[in-house]
């Protein structure tokens, strides 16, 4: 919607926004504020608006000389979250993109202290739902679109905490539209080798250490799941490694972040049917929201102790090298898997990292991210990820960072008769299970077989959450970038 938007502390706005509660007539803070500012009779103007509803989000206009002057509605004072703040946001990014506005001066805290909201952390969830809405992804467009010109915002306010809150806000949602962005390019240009590319270049740019285990090095490491689902392809597998070491040295035993990256899956020799290909490109999502959160950590959050990133990638393609439904697979820790379906890859390439991340990393604990099953969809639908986790810890903190970030969990459970259900009669155990019961736990299970029981771990299954089918709220159609906030607040309080 934007090409740029920034924080300015000086200078004039053509816009400027006040906001008011529903069921409410204006406050006098609020009119005294537009009173100091200049804008009193249009505010007044604008709250006589049919518009002016006081509902969430809801905007009427007037103006005060050449000053367009916005107010919108905050819902009902009793039930104001500090979350509703990302909406209003979008809200504000969507109405400045259709007025090309060039700045906005948001006067919001007047009212919003008269609910004690802290003006730092409505700041950062308003920049946040400002810089989401304002993401596009316009280089895959060629001569035959004909797209207007987009306008650089610069975004101002009169309370200085809010709008430190509003850049710092703006800057995690540029972490998360950098994983929207690598989602969005297509398998033809984001091959594992240039997944590969991008995580070495974010490693020089935000001064981490990187290494690719490729070809002869996953072989010796045993990296047996990388090898089996990508040996169809002419784009070759590969483990990518980030670390985040901080500058004042590090404290206490790294976190360690998992993202599934296939970037395409054809479902192998188990081929999807009719149109179940058609936006498998960001089966990668998990590996993207890892490398987002991996961007926030180092020019955001910079916490005191390592982290370290672990991207699978793969292609799950088909040729006559591809691997089959029958065959059975060694992984490094001695667990045996009979590959039942090949539509299952992605659980195979985690548990390569789950392994190496047990044996190699002395972790404190283990998130991983995957686009990982269709069951979780049908669970849980768009609304919230799938979480699986049986430390009460860890758990804990993930839903407190869920809560903070807006980006929602809702925990699933995990038995030994799950993990019985995918015990095989010729191996231990088998990729898939075809009795479609429990069928998101059955990947949280399988998984579970390459961890280490004595270090927490999380999986998260973001199969619904991943992409927006909408053009609402902070998003368009498209990827969401979901896990990236989520993962840079957890690390920044753990």
């Amino acid at each position: 919607m934007f090409e740029s938007i920034r924080v300015v502390k000086k200078g004039s706005s053509p816009v400027v926004v006040f906001a008011h509660f529903q069921d409410e007539t204006l406050p006098a803070s609020v009119r005294a504020h537009a009173k100091e500012l200049g804008h009193e009779a249009a505010l007044k103007d604008a709250a006589e608006h049919v518009e002016a509803t006081g509902e969430c989000c809801a905007i009427s206009e007037s103006f005060s000389g050449k000053t367009r002057v916005l107010l919108i509605g905050l819902g009902k004072r009793a039930n104001l979250k500090i979350a509703a703040m990302r909406g209003v946001g979008a809200a504000i990014g969507r109405r400045l993109s259709q007025l090309k506005a060039t700045g906005c001066s948001i006067e919001l805290t007047s009212v919003l202290s008269l609910t004690k909201t802290d003006a730092y952390d409505a700041g950062v969830c308003f920049g946040e739902g400002l810089g989401l809405v304002g993401w596009n992804c316009d280089e895959f467009r060629g001569t035959a679109s004909k797209g207007g010109k987009k306008t650089k915002l610069d975004v101002r306010s009169s309370n200085s905490e809010f709008l430190e809150g509003a850049d710092a806000g703006l800057a995690l949602a540029e972490s998360a539209n950098f994983a929207r962005t690598l989602s969005q390019t297509p398998p033809n240009i984001a091959t594992t080798g240039y997944i590969a590319k991008t995580a070495q270049r974010l490693a020089r740019e935000a001064k981490l250490k990187c290494t690719i285990m490729e070809g002869d090095t996953l072989e010796r490491e045993r990296m047996t799941g990388h090898i089996n689902v990508g040996k169809a392809s002419e784009n070759k597998p590969c483990m990518i490694r980030l670390e985040y070491t901080p500058a004042g040295g590090a404290k206490g035993k790294p976190i360690v972040l998992i993202g599934k990256t296939m970037t395409y899956d054809t479902g192998g020799l188990s081929l999807k049917i009719n149109n179940g290909m058609v936006g498998m490109k960001r089966d990668k999502d998990g590996g993207c929201a890892v490398l987002g959160a991996m961007h926030a950590i180092a020019t955001i959050i910079k916490p005191r102790r390592r982290v370290i990133a672990i991207l699978c990638a793969a292609e799950n393609s088909i040729s006559d090298e591809a691997y089959r439904p029958d065959d059975v697979i060694t992984y490094r820790n001695g667990v045996t898997v009979e590959v039942t379906n090949t539509d299952a890859e992605g659980r195979l390439v985690l548990a390569d990292a789950l392994c190496w991340a047990c044996e190699k990393e002395n972790p404190a604990c283990i998130v991983d991210l995957a686009t990982l099953t269709g069951g979780v969809v049908v669970a849980l639908g768009s609304t919230f990820a799938g979480m699986f986790c049986e430390d009460d810890a860890l758990r804990a903190k993930i839903e407190a960072a869920s809560e903070r970030s807006g980006e929602r969990v809702w925990r699933l459970p995990m038995h030994d008769e799950y993990r019985e259900m995918m015990k095989s009669p010729v191996a231990d155990i088998v990729n898939s299970n075809p009795n479609r019961k429990a069928h998101p736990i059955q990947g949280a299970a399988f998984l579970s077989y390459f961890v280490d029981e004595k270090i927490p771990w999380c999986h998260l299954d973001i199969a619904g959450v991943h992409e927006s089918d909408r053009n609402a709220g902070c998003f368009i159609n498209g990827p969401t970038g979901w896990g990236v906030r989520l993962l840079a607040d957890f690390v920044d309080r753990v």
